[in-house]
């Protein structure tokens, strides 16, 4: 059996799991600070629905922009 596997995958564990031990030690660490503001908890929150409603934009931008290319090329997009 080769050894090169077995060594990348131990080493591939090793490094998740030391990643996800920290991981959870500083999300638990900042829980254990004083509470962020309620102001500062809205902006968070406001600018990532904003991001969250751009990316569904730019989606929906995209999937129109397809078919039209598509239709302009020649392409049969009806549905079975």
């Amino acid at each position: 059996m080769e050894w090169i596997p077995i060594v990348l995958v131990t080493f591939k564990v090793l490094v998740l799991g030391t990643g996800m031990f920290f991981a959870i030690k500083w999300h638990y660490d900042q829980g254990k600070k004083e509470p962020e503001k309620a102001k500062e908890r809205r902006a968070v929150l406001r600018a990532g629905g904003k991001v969250a409603a751009g990316f569904a934009l730019s989606l929906l931008g995209l999937g129109l922009a397809t078919v039209v290319l598509g239709r302009m090329l020649g392409l049969d997009l009806t549905f079975p």
